[in-house]
């Protein structure tokens, strides 16, 4: 059985406030500890010195345990109501995930 890693990268719109941009990620963290099927939860600030990261600004990394919990938790009804109260803040965001 392979673990999934779900990233999210997130540009934010230019209106949103450091103070709303820390709710947005305490409210996710409350996602993924009310949902079963998050094995971990990391999230953070683009600190790279590179300049590759196309104006993402912030990133989070959730881990699965397999492909059904990921799929379980994008459908869950918490994940959507979050997903509908947060994206409006977004500018843009990108998501990749892949087995490991």
């Amino acid at each position: 059985m392979s673990m999934v890693k779900h990233i999210v990268l997130l540009k934010f719109k230019a209106e949103i406030s450091e103070e709303q941009v820390t709710k947005f990620f305490d409210d996710l963290l409350e996602v993924t500890e009310n949902i079963p099927g998050v094995d971990d939860y990391i999230s953070g600030t683009n600190i790279s010195s590179e300049g590759f990261n196309q104006g993402f600004t912030h990133g989070a990394v959730l881990t699965f345990g397999d492909t059904a919990a990921r799929d379980a938790y994008l459908a869950h009804p918490e994940h959507e109501k979050f997903k509908a109260a947060a994206l409006p803040m977004v500018d843009s965001v990108l998501v990749f995930d892949f087995e490991v």
